[in-house]
Parts: structure tokens; C-alpha cells; sequence
């Protein structure tokens, strides 16, 4: 990882220091993505197969997992990853329950009632990633917010493996939280057969996950197509880290290696006003990154990874809203003291034992989340993503000759006359 010294930069030299890897092969993404969708769309499983034999080497008898394959999955999953699956799920679960939506009425003015209805969006899309690992946790982070929203059809799209078989954990995890079906595709080609349908693949109305630069701009190109909406840009992921001399060395390199791990467009920073502990650090990473499993994928993601000197924990902060991390850990003293400060982040990790892992994992927060940036207008999925809520509102004689004059008046003054008559009528006056 290199080091910067974020106050000797130019102000280019610091939007190229806050530039994703993903950014600088954005057109050439965008181009290939299209095609995929392009060709699943005029050839439907005809084309699902072909670019599955293209990118994952091999074409699964049957999209479609079936019930011999749920059982077998279950028989491979140890017992204590299941209990462990099971636990995080109900911690997930008292979470997002927690943090529902609930309808209400309000009278507005004497006759006028307006309400909030929420009901659950009918077919929604999940997707799962098992590239270079797979995900059961997205499984639980995805099923569990759509069984609480009540969709009454959830599908679940995960890539094969090289025996054509999708990953016994995933398959697990899916049945915990009660997906009604799971398809053997990955990448763009499963969110293209997602958003438009395919004889095997039934078309959803909304699609969640996460995924790589490809699965996002996927994700994109159908929404803006309107195939179908989509929970967020959820692309690379990425964490920043903002530690003050008192943080653990060990502790913030095993933070930063641990998205790095993912990918190797993946990034991670790291923000400290203190030039020995980034020094510390940087010797840190090395050490750890040597005995990952993963070292060659992290190795990649720590080529476009940085270590930045700021002149304070303050800059800090204008620096992290600027970039709108999709993790950001506080390894600072008395990290809920500088809350505050946060303005764009998709999930915050408040001091020195609070890895990023555990909410990847099992702390109950989600971890499909924004990157790219999109923090500062995006949130993590939540049970609301699976909803739609719905307004109501009914007035009587009383209520429209209460707000009526109101309405009559905004309408005149934007000369919509039709607007306008049909309060007046009602009202019994000239429009």
C-alpha cells in the first residue's frame, strides 16, 4: 500500500486518490454488459447457457436447483456452520424487525384523512455471489428482509460451481430464510434473466445483491431500462478506516485486509493524523497478507489501495464524506463522540472491537450495501426495500370545503384549469 500525504496534493491528485479501481474500465463494463443483456434477451436460455459454458466453464443439466439437490446440500453443511447461520440469521432478523415500517393515518384537517398503507413487492431477485468464495451470508442478509416483508414469490440466482452444482452453504442459507427458488447463474447473464425472464427464469420485479463490476452495471442497465428496479448500486467492495495514534496497528491491518480479500477491484483506505501508526500499519499488512489464503486477491486490491496522512481526525472525516465508504470503522478513542461527523457511510464499526467482519457476518445489521459513493444517497437494504409504501387519503363534504380554496388557488397559479374545475365543482364555485 502507498502513502500519501493528503495536504502535499493538488486538488486532481486527491480526486485521483478517492478514484475506484472500477471507475478508470467503466465504458469498457458498460459495453461488454450490454451485449450479455442483449443476447439473454433474444435468446433467452438458449443464450444462459451458452455464456455460462463461456464464464464459468460449464452449463448445469438444470438451472433450476432442485429438491434431491436441496436435500444433498443439507447432508454437506457441518452442524456448527448451520448453527452458525442460524444464530446470525436471528440476530439479522431482531434487527430488521426492529427497524420496519409501520402504515398510519393522520387527519390532516377536519374531513381530510390521509394513511400509509405498505404491502411487500410481489416477485423479487436475489443475488448471490460464489466467485472466488461464495456468499451464504448474502443468502441471509437478502432472504431474511424479504421474509419479513411478506413478498409472496422470491427467487434467488447464485453461480454454479465447477461440478455444475450450486454451493451446499448457499443452498442452506436459502432454505433457512424460506427463498422460494434458486437458479445456477451468476453474473450479468442472471440479472438480465432476472429483469426480462427466460422460459426457465421467472422475470422479478425488483433485484437485490451484490456483486462485482459487472453484476452492478448489470443491475443499472435494467433499471434504467425499466425492466425491473434494483436496491442499490452494491458493486467492489471497499472500506475505510479512520484510526488515531492510540488505534491497534494488527487490528486496523486485519480491517483493511479483509475487504481486500474480496477482490481484486476491491479498495481500502486508510485515513490517520498520525504518521507512526500508518507506518506501523503499512508493516502490518504485510505481515498479515503473507499468510492469507487469499494473498495473490489482496495483493491486487492493496495495489489501488492507499494509506493517507490527514492533518487531523476533522479532515478526516470531510475526506471519508467525500468518498461515502461502504464500510467506514471509527478506530478512534471515543468513536461515538465523532458520529456526528458522519454524513455518508453504508454501515459504521465504532471502535477498536468492532471488525467489519461482524457485520458481514452476524452482528444483525445487513451487508448489501452502497458503494461506488452511492452512500451518500443510498442506504443498506432493509426490510423497506421489499415494501412499497402506498398513501391514501379520502375527504367528505367538510374536508374538501376545508382545503379546497387551497388547492383551487396552487392550481390557478400553475394554470392547470382541469386541475382547478375539479375542486370547483365539488366546491360549487367557478373554477
Amino acid at each position: 500500500m502507498n502513502i500519501l500525504d493528503w495536504n502535499a496534493l493538488e486538488s486532481d491528485g486527491q480526486a485521483r486518490a478517492l478514484t475506484r479501481p472500477v471507475q478508470a474500465v467503466a465504458a469498457q463494463t458498460r459495453e461488454s454488459v450490454a451485449g450479455l443483456i442483449a443476447q439473454v434477451r433474444a435468446d433467452g436460455d438458449v443464450a444462459l447457457r451458452a455464456i455460462s459454458a463461456r464464464f464459468d466453464g460449464v452449463v448445469p443439466e438444470s438451472f433450476e436447483v432442485s429438491e434431491a439437490e436441496f436435500a444433498a446440500a443439507e447432508l454437506a453443511v457441518p452442524a456448527e456452520l448451520r448453527i452458525a447461520m442460524q444464530q446470525a440469521l436471528d440476530r439479522i432478523d431482531v434487527y430488521h424487525r426492529a427497524g420496519m415500517a409501520q402504515p398510519y393515518s393522520v387527519e390532516t384537517a377536519p374531513g381530510v384523512v390521509c394513511e400509509k398503507m405498505i404491502r411487500p413487492i410481489g416477485r423479487v431477485g436475489l443475488y448471490v455471489p460464489a466467485g472466488s468464495a461464495p456468499l451464504p451470508s448474502t443468502a441471509l442478509m437478502l432472504g431474511v428482509p424479504a421474509r419479513l416483508a411478506g413478498c409472496s414469490e422470491v427467487v434467488l440466482c447464485t453461480p454454479p460451481r465447477k461440478d455444475g452444482t450450486a454451493d451446499p452453504a448457499v443452498l442452506v442459507a436459502a432454505r433457512l430464510t424460506g427463498v422460494h427458488r434458486v437458479f445456477k447463474l451468476g453474473g450479468a447473464q442472471a440479472i438480465a434473466a432476472m429483469a426480462y425472464g427466460t422460459a426457465t427464469v421467472p422475470s422479478c420485479d425488483k433485484l437485490f445483491g451484490p456483486g462485482n463490476s459487472f453484476v452492478t452495471e448489470a443491475k443499472q442497465q435494467v433499471a434504467q431500462d425499466g425492466a425491473a428496479a434494483i436496491d442499490m448500486p452494491a458493486g467492489p467492495s471497499e472500506v475505510l478506516v479512520i484510526a488515531d495514534a492510540g488505534a491497534n496497528p494488527a487490528f486496523v491491518a486485519a480491517d483493511l485486509l479483509s475487504q481486500a480479500e474480496h477482490g481484486p477491484d476491491s479498495q481500502v483506505l486508510l485515513l490517520s493524523d498520525d504518521a507512526g501508526l500508518i507506518a506501523a500499519v503499512q508493516d502490518e499488512v504485510e505481515k498479515q497478507v503473507a499468510l492469507l489464503a487469499r494473498e495473490d486477491i489482496a495483493r491486487k486490491a492493496l495495489d489501488t489501495s492507499l494509506l493517507i496522512k490527514v492533518e487531523s481526525i476533522e479532515q478526516a472525516f470531510v475526506i471519508s464524506n467525500r468518498y461515502a465508504p461502504e464500510h467506514l470503522i471509527l478506530a478512534l478513542r471515543e468513536p461515538r463522540d465523532w458520529l456526528p461527523q458522519v454524513e455518508a457511510a453504508g454501515s459504521v464499526f465504532l471502535g477498536d472491537y468492532t471488525p467489519e467482519a461482524l457485520g458481514d457476518y452476524c452482528s444483525g445489521t445487513n451487508h448489501v450495501l452502497p458503494t461506488a459513493g452511492a452512500a451518500r444517497a443510498y442506504s443498506g437494504v432493509s426490510v423497506a426495500s421489499f415494501q412499497n409504501q402506498i398513501s391514501v387519503q379520502a375527504a367528505t363534504r367538510e374536508g374538501i370545503a376545508n382545503i379546497g380554496p387551497c388547492a383551487l388557488t396552487l392550481a390557478r397559479a400553475e394554470g392547470l384549469g382541469a386541475h382547478a374545475n375539479a375542486v370547483a365543482l365539488r366546491l360549487g364555485v367557478a373554477p
